[in-house]
């Protein structure tokens, strides 16, 4: 069960914070995840060259994700193995809640990337929708809770 439900949260939650390239630069944090991600990264810009350091080769072995969570004590950039999530007990030191997530595996970009995942994760910068992110942490913060996903 862990696998497939993991594997059917994450892509549900990678799918829907995503939009196409001409809709996803329209948008931007809100400013609480602004204020979040500058106290926890230093800024946006940090906080995208860690995220793009724990999701390159090596750094989640094989197959993953990388994750910023809302934490106990603000927001944390973590990686998972295979479809583990940090909504899962015993997969980090604490639960955690989603706010943004990345797959790393091979299968979710091989086609056009081949063995570039570093190409791949600069890239996927151009189609994140930060206005469901933004969505994505005040629901978390609100409610101690994993975002709903759809199915």
């Amino acid at each position: 069960y862990r696998n497939s439900g993991g594997g059917h949260y994450n892509h549900a939650f990678f799918w829907d914070e995503m939009a196409p390239p001409d809709e996803a630069k329209k948008t931007k944090p809100s400013a609480e995840l602004e204020a979040a991600i500058d106290k926890a990264f230093g800024s946006l810009d940090e906080m995208k060259a860690k995220f793009e350091a724990q999701a390159a080769p090596g750094a989640v072995f094989g197959s993953g994700w990388v994750w910023i969570c809302a934490s106990s004590d603000g927001l944390k950039l973590v990686g998972t193995p295979n479809q583990d999530n940090p909504l899962m007990k015993g997969v980090t030191d604490e639960v955690m809640f989603p706010i943004l997530g990345l797959d790393v595996w091979e299968h979710a970009y091989y086609l056009k990337y081949q063995n570039r995942r570093p190409e791949y994760v600069s890239n996927w910068w151009n189609v994140v929708n930060w206005d469901k992110v933004s969505e994505n942490y005040a629901y978390v913060t609100e409610k101690k809770a994993g975002v709903p996903v759809r199915g």
